[in-house]
């Protein structure tokens, strides 16, 4: 087997590959023997067709087929051959059997190389999770004009009671933890944010184009199920969608970065990603053990 590799650029190879006759005309014995055992020629029981009449009737399915065997075989001893790390499938182009050989052209993209500068002691400031009373009294506006509730109506014991708690201090208990546990949640993305920011800072290459259109596609997919759901005309979704694609680029680029800078992190500290495990949550859970906290 023959393999000519060219970097298109950093991450796009096209690698050309040449099947020798000796490999396709071993290959071609194998199909032809598996046709024997099935083709229905007039005149010969099956099993008993010989290889010449088979060639004459069936030499185009039999290179079809021995071809469609070899490539997937060859593309991956290639691969391995030349030390590629695929991050997808190949695109497969000009195939041709011609004089006895095969030849093909295999484009894919590999892995970027990302040179990680220090990904420990990020340093990260996570806000307070303290309700003010000022937080407080402007949420419980917000719950009475969701009520409905005239600007008139106090928030007394009585609309405590009229929402199912036994005094107005026990409502604004509930309040209080409820809107703690919210900020706390916002404040641990906050710190998250903090640290991915650090890290898309600190290296700089270019995202794969096939796993970008596979995670826009996603995105696309689920914005549309989110708009179905909430009753907007099909024919409406269908016309802000090259709308959605502009607005979505961005953030699945930035996306697909922070995925492949997290991979590459679980790589260098040998993270063992179970069955089941998500490998950013990993990552992110190691980051934040060895972040530097500021008060």
């Amino acid at each position: 087997m023959k393999v000519d590799v060219k970097n298109v650029d950093e991450i796009k190879r096209e690698l050309k590959f040449e099947i020798p006759k000796d490999r396709v005309s071993k290959q071609l014995d194998e199909v032809y023997k598996d046709l024997g055992k099935k083709a229905k020629v007039k005149g010969f029981r099956p099993g008993k067709v010989p290889r010449n009449v088979l060639e004459g009737s069936h030499s185009h399915i039999a290179q079809e087929e021995a071809v469609k065997q070899l490539i997937p075989e060859v593309y991956h001893e290639g691969i391995k051959q030349e030390n590629l790390s695929p991050i997808d499938m190949p695109d497969i182009q000009d195939v041709d059997f011609k004089d006895g050989k095969v030849t093909f052209t295999a484009k894919l993209e590999i892995k970027p190389e990302i040179k990680l500068k220090s990904y420990k002691q990020i340093k990260v400031k996570r806000k307070s999770n303290t309700v003010t009373d000022e937080e407080i009294e402007k949420t419980l506006d917000y719950i009475k004009q969701g009520q409905g509730a005239d600007k008139k109506v106090v928030v007394d014991d009585a609309f405590a009671k009229g929402l199912g708690y036994p005094n107005l201090d026990e409502f604004k208990k509930s309040v209080a933890r409820q809107m703690e546990l919210d900020k706390d949640r916002q404040n641990r993305a906050d710190v998250e944010n903090q640290i991915v920011e650090s890290l898309l800072k600190s290296v700089s290459f270019k995202a794969p184009e096939s796993m970008m259109k596979k995670q826009l596609e996603h995105r696309i997919h689920e914005t549309k199920q989110r708009l179905e759901q909430q009753g907007t005309p099909a024919d409406k979704i269908k016309e802000d969608e090259t709308r959605m694609r502009d607005e979505l680029k961005e953030a699945v680029e930035k996306d697909v970065k922070v995925y492949l800078i997290f991979d590459k992190i679980a790589g260098e500290e040998k993270l063992e990603i179970k069955e089941g495990e998500n490998l950013p949550s990993k990552v992110m859970e190691l980051l934040l053990k060895e972040a530097k906290w500021e008060e």
